[in-house]
C-alpha cells in the first residue's frame, strides 16, 4: 500500500479541492478529483473558474476535445478571452487524461499540438477576416488571392508539443503584391501587420493568462529580420545565410495555419537546404557547435537538473535522430520524419540505430517527455528543471507512481545515462580517428609539407618507396585545390593524411596505393560533405584505404563518382547482393523523375551504386565468381529495360506510338550468358514487328521501320550518354544480321530469314547465348521461336566442327595476347572462349536430339545439360565447370584491379587451361 502523503501536502490539496463548487464534493468525484489534484494546481484553478469544465470530465473522462471557439466579428473584445478559457480547458482535459492513465505520452503531446494548432487557426481567421473588411485581399501580379502562411517549427512542427510550451512559428507568403481594398498595404506590410495581431491575440497576458506564448526568433535574421518575408526572399537568405543550426529548425517545418498548400510547396523548394543530396557528416559540425553552447549556458545556469537541455536529456535523444537523418536524409527520402519517434523506427529500419539503441531512446525519451509534462501540469509553466522543494519532488514522484523521490529520480539517472551514452557514441567517430594521426610521426610531416618534412618520416613509417611516397604528397599539398581549402576542411584533411598515410604503408605497391588515394582525395576536396565522412567516420576511412590498395577499378570508380563513399557505409554492404526484381526496382525509380535528363540521373547513380556493391563483394569473395557475374548481367537488364522505357517515352512525346507495334532488345555474349565483367560492353541487338502500313499516331508520324530505328538510336545513345552520375554502359551493335553494314534494327521476319538463309555458324554459336533483356513481353515467345528453329537445325557434325574449329583459329590468331611468360585468360589456349566455342559445338551438335539444350544461356549450366545429353562426361562436365569458375574469377579479379586479362602461370591455371584443352580439343 502506498505511503500516506505528508500532512502539509494533504492539507494543501485539502485547500484545492474545497475551492470547487458543493456538487463535486461526494465521494466518487472526489476518488477521481483528488490524483489531478495531486499533479496539477493548474487543472484545479479551471475547475474553480470554469466547473462545467470538470462537469464534462467527470461525465465524459474528455472522451472528445471541446468545440473550437466561435470569434465572431462583432465580439472582437471577448476573441482573447474566448481563445484563453478554450486553451485552459482543453489542457485540464489533457491533464485528466493523463492523470488517469486514458492517454499516452505520445497522445497527449499530439493533444497539446492540435490545442495550438486550433487555437492559431481560429484566431488567424477571425484576423484575416478583419483584415480583409479594412485593407482588401492581397492579390499578385495575375490577380490571384495570397494568404499568410504560419510554419510551426520545433516541437511545433513536428507534431509533439509539450504540456506548457511556446510555439516557434515564422510567417512567409508566396508572391510579392498588394491588398485591393479601400486602404491597400503592399504585402510585406499587409502580412507582417497580420503576423503581429496573431502573435499578440494568443501571446498577450490578460486576466484569463496567455493562450500560447508565440516565439518568432527563428525566422530568417533573427529578431533583427522582417516579420514576415516573401517565399522568394525566405529561398535567397537560405542560399546565402542558412546556417547549421537552421537546418535542425527547419527539419521539423510544417505549415500549421493559413495557406497549407502554399506552405507545403515551399518547403519542399527548402529541401535541398534541410537535405543534402550526398551523405552529410558535415551536419555534425552544427551538432557540436549546438551542444556545446546548451552544455555551456547549462553549466552557467547550473541547470544540471534540466530534463531538456542537460546531458542525456530530451535535447540529446532529438538531436541525435536529427543529425543521423541530416546526415542520409537527402539520399534516404524514408529518414524525412519529422516527429522523433517514428524518425527513430526509420532510421533503425535504415540500419542507422541498432535494436538496443532504438530501445533506449525509445524508453528514455518517452520517459523525459513524460516527466516534462508532469513539471509544466504543476502550473502551466513552461519548466524542465527539476524542483529543489521538498512537496514538489514528492508530488512529482507519487503522481507518476514512485514511491519517493530518491526511486523517481534513480530512474531518470538511469534513462538519462543510456541516452547519453548513445548520444556521445554519435560524435566518437572523430576522436578516434584522430586518436588514430597522433600516434605517429606522420601528423607533423604532412603539416610541414610542401617545404618542409624529409622522406625519413615515410621510410620509418613503413613505406619501400618513400622518395616517390613523398614527392608524390608534396605535389599534392602544392595542388591549388588544398591551398585553397577552408580553415574547418583544411583541419579535417590534416586529421585524415595520417591515417591514411599509416594504413597504406603495408600495401604491396604503396606509391600506386598512395596515388589511387590522392586521385580520390582531389575529387573530395571539392565537397566537403565527403571530407567530413571520411573525417567522421572511421569504419569509412579503413574501408577505403583497403579497397584503394586492393582494386585499382573501385579506386577509379571513387575517383569519379564520390557519392559510392556512401555504400562504405550501408549495412546492406556486408548483405546478401540484390536479387533481380530488386535491381528492376532500385533502376525503375528514375522512371518517376520529372524529366528524360533527371531520370538519366538517377538511372547512372543507381547503376555506379549497386555495380560498386556487387564488386566489394567479390573483391572481399562474399561471392563466387558466377554469383557476381550473374548480377552483373541482371543489373544490365534492369538498365537497358529502364532505360527502353525513357526512350520510348521520349520518342512517343514528338510521333506518337506506332498501334500494334513490338520491340525487343536481344542481349548477345557475356550479357546474354550472364556472365558479364566489370566494366563489360553490351552486345545488343534490335528487333522489331508491326503490321504492314503501320505509322505511329503522333503529330509528326513515322513508319513503323523509321520509328523503330529512332527507338534503337536513342537506346544506344542514352545508354552511352556521359551525365554527373557516370555512363551507363558502351554498347556493341556489330553482332546484328550483316553486322556493320545491315540495319540497325531488324524486322522479326528479316531476322528470322537471315538466321535461316544467310547467317554464317559463328553467328548461330553467338546465338546460344543470345537472350532477350528488354521490350514487349510478347515478343519474348516469337524471339525464342527464331533461336529455337535455327539451333535445333540437324547439321552435319564433322563439317560443323571444321567451321567451328577454323573460326576459333582464326580469332586466336588475331586476339591472343599470350606469350612466353603470360597467358590471355579469354583467348589463350585452354581460355574462356576455347570452352565457350566447345559449349557452342555441343549445342548446335546435339539441340535437334535434345531440346533441352536450348533452354539455358550461360557456360556452367550449358554444360550441365551436354552432360545430361550424354555428349560429355559427368567427370569431365565437373572438371569444365570447375576451370570455367576459376578462369572466370581470374578474368573479374583483373577487371577488379585494372589490369589486362594476361596472367603470369600458377599451378591452378595450368590445371584449368589443361583441363580445356583437353576436353575441348581445339588445335
Amino acid at each position: 500500500m502506498d505511503a500516506p502523503l505528508p500532512a502539509d501536502l494533504q492539507a494543501h490539496l485539502g485547500r484545492l479541492v474545497e475551492r470547487l463548487p458543493p456538487r463535486f464534493g461526494d465521494a466518487d468525484a472526489l476518488a477521481r478529483i483528488m490524483p489531478v489534484a495531486l499533479v496539477s494546481d493548474f487543472a484545479l484553478e479551471v475547475f474553480q473558474r470554469q466547473p462545467e469544465v470538470l462537469d464534462a470530465l467527470l461525465d465524459t473522462d474528455g472522451a472528445c476535445p471541446r468545440p473550437r471557439p466561435d470569434l465572431a466579428p462583432a465580439q472582437r473584445a471577448e476573441w482573447p478571452a474566448q481563445l484563453r478559457r478554450y486553451r485552459r480547458a482543453e489542457s485540464a482535459r489533457l491533464v485528466w487524461r493523463d492523470v488517469h492513465g486514458l492517454d499516452t505520452v505520445e497522445a497527449t503531446l499530439a493533444g497539446s499540438t492540435r490545442l495550438a494548432e486550433v487555437c492559431l487557426q481560429c484566431a488567424l481567421d477571425a484576423l484575416e477576416a478583419e483584415f480583409a473588411g479594412r485593407h482588401g485581399h492581397v492579390r499578385d501580379a495575375d490577380g490571384r488571392p495570397v494568404r499568410l502562411v504560419v510554419f510551426g517549427l520545433g516541437k511545433l512542427g513536428g507534431g509533439e508539443l509539450n504540456f506548457s510550451s511556446d510555439i516557434d512559428l515564422v510567417y512567409g507568403f508566396e508572391s510579392a503584391g498588394e491588398s485591393d481594398g479601400a486602404r491597400p498595404l503592399a504585402a510585406e506590410a499587409y502580412f507582417t501587420r497580420l503576423g503581429q495581431h496573431l502573435a499578440r491575440l494568443l501571446d498577450e497576458t490578460t486576466g484569463d493568462g496567455f493562450c500560447h506564448r508565440v516565439d518568432l526568433r527563428l525566422r530568417p535574421f533573427g529578431n533583427a529580420g522582417r516579420i514576415a518575408l516573401s517565399f522568394a526572399a525566405m529561398e535567397l537568405y537560405f542560399q546565402r545565410e542558412g546556417r547549421d543550426w537552421e537546418r535542425y529548425a527547419w527539419q521539423k517545418a510544417r505549415p500549421v495555419a493559413g495557406d497549407r498548400e502554399a506552405g507545403d510547396r515551399f518547403l519542399a523548394l527548402l529541401r535541398p537546404f534541410v537535405y543534402r543530396r550526398y551523405l552529410d557528416f558535415g551536419a555534425l559540425d552544427g551538432l557540436r557547435t549546438m551542444k556545446a553552447m546548451i552544455t555551456a549556458d547549462v553549466a552557467r545556469k547550473e541547470l544540471s537538473e534540466d530534463i531538456k537541455r542537460g546531458e542525456g536529456g530530451i535535447r540529446d535523444v532529438e538531436f541525435l535522430a536529427q543529425a543521423l537523418q541530416l546526415i542520409r536524409g537527402g539520399r534516404e527520402p524514408a529518414l524525412r520524419e519529422r516527429r522523433l519517434l517514428p524518425a527513430l523506427e526509420a532510421l533503425h529500419r535504415a540500419g542507422q540505430v541498432t535494436d538496443d539503441a532504438l530501445a533506449a531512446l525509445r524508453a528514455g525519451y518517452l520517459f523525459l517527455r513524460r516527466v516534462e509534462n508532469r513539471l509544466q501540469m504543476l502550473r502551466d509553466a513552461q519548466t524542465h528543471v527539476l524542483p529543489n522543494d521538498r512537496l514538489e519532488r514528492v508530488r512529482l514522484a507519487r503522481g507518476l507512481g514512485f514511491a519517493d523521490w530518491e526511486a523517481l529520480h534513480a530512474e531518470l539517472r538511469l534513462h538519462r545515462g543510456r541516452v547519453g551514452r548513445e548520444f556521445e557514441a554519435l560524435l566518437a567517430g572523430r576522436a578516434q580517428t584522430h586518436a588514430v594521426g597522433a600516434q605517429t610521426d606522420l601528423a607533423a610531416w604532412w603539416c610541414a609539407l610542401p617545404d618542409g618534412g624529409t622522406p625519413d618520416v615515410l621510410a620509418a613509417a613503413g613505406f619501400g618507396d618513400a622518395v616517390e611516397v613523398d614527392a608524390a604528397l608534396r605535389d599534392f599539398a602544392r595542388s591549388p585545390s588544398v591551398r585553397d581549402l577552408s580553415d574547418t576542411a583544411r583541419a579535417r584533411l590534416d586529421r585524415l593524411m595520417p591515417v591514411l598515410l599509416q594504413a597504406s604503408a603495408p600495401a604491396d605497391r604503396p606509391v600506386q596505393a598512395v596515388r589511387r588515394l590522392l586521385a580520390i582525395l582531389h575529387t573530395l576536396l571539392r565537397r566537403a560533405s565527403y571530407l567530413a565522412l571520411l573525417d567522421e567516420a572511421p569504419a569509412a576511412l579503413a574501408r577505403l584505404v583497403d579497397l584503394v590498395t586492393r582494386s585499382a577499378f573501385l579506386a577509379e570508380r571513387l575517383a569519379a563518382h564520390p557519392l559510392l563513399l556512401d555504400e562504405l557505409l550501408d549495412s546492406r554492404v556486408e548483405g546478401p547482393l540484390p536479387d533481380r526484381a530488386a535491381m528492376g526496382a532500385a533502376c525503375a525509380r528514375a522512371l518517376r523523375q520529372p524529366d528524360l535528363e533527371a531520370g538519366l540521373f538517377l538511372l547512372n547513380e543507381v547503376r555506379q551504386q549497386l555495380s560498386f556493391r556487387i564488386a566489394l563483394a567479390r573483391l572481399d569473395r562474399r561471392v563466387e565468381p558466377r554469383q557476381a557475374a550473374r548480377a552483373l548481367a541482371w543489373l544490365a537488364d534492369a538498365v537497358v529495360d529502364t532505360v527502353l522505357t525513357l526512350a520510348r517515352r521520349d520518342l512517343e512525346q514528338g510521333h506518337g506510338p506506332v498501334p500494334g507495334a513490338r520491340f525487343a532488345v536481344v542481349g548477345y555474349g557475356s550479357l546474354g550468358g550472364e556472365e558479364l565483367g566489370f566494366g563489360s560492353d553490351l552486345d545488343l541487338v534490335f528487333l522489331h514487328d508491326a503490321p504492314a502500313g503501320a505509322q505511329s499516331s503522333g503529330s509528326r508520324p513515322l513508319d513503323a521501320q523509321r520509328w523503330a530505328a529512332r527507338l534503337a538510336q536513342k537506346v544506344v545513345n542514352l545508354l552511352g550518354t556521359t551525365t554527373g552520375g557516370g555512363r551507363l554502359y558502351q554498347v556493341d551493335v556489330r553482332l546484328r544480321p550483316d553486322g556493320g553494314k545491315g540495319l540497325l534494327v531488324s524486322s522479326l521476319a528479316s531476322y528470322a530469314e537471315y538466321q535461316r538463309e544467310r547467317a554464317w555458324t559463328w553467328e548461330h554459336q553467338a546465338l546460344v547465348r543470345a537472350r532477350m533483356v528488354a521490350g514487349d513481353a510478347s515478343m519474348v515467345d516469337a524471339f525464342e521461336s527464331v533461336r529455337q528453329d535455327t539451333l535445333a537445325r540437324a547439321r552435319e557434325p564433322e563439317r560443323l566442327m571444321d567451321e567451328v574449329a577454323a573460326m576459333r583459329q582464326r580469332m586466336r590468331g588475331e586476339l591472343d595476347r599470350s606469350d612466353a611468360s603470360r597467358f590471355d585468360l579469354k583467348q589463350g589456349p585452354g581460355g574462356l572462349v576455347d570452352l565457350e566455342f566447345r559449349v557452342q559445338a555441343w549445342v548446335l551438335q546435339g539441340a535437334h536430339a535434345h531440346p533441352a539444350l536450348l533452354v539455358p544461356r550461360s557456360t556452367a549450366a550449358l554444360i550441365e545439360c551436354a552432360e545430361d545429353a550424354g555428349l560429355i562426361e559427368p567427370a569431365d562436365g565437373a572438371a569444365l565447370r570447375e576451370a570455367h569458375a576459376r578462369l572466370l574469377g581470374l578474368g573479374l579479379d583483373c577487371m577488379l584491379d585494372r589490369r589486362p586479362r594476361v596472367i603470369g602461370p600458377s599451378p591452378e591455371l595450368d590445371v584449368a587451361c589443361g583441363t580445356i584443352r583437353r576436353i575441348a580439343g581445339w588445335p
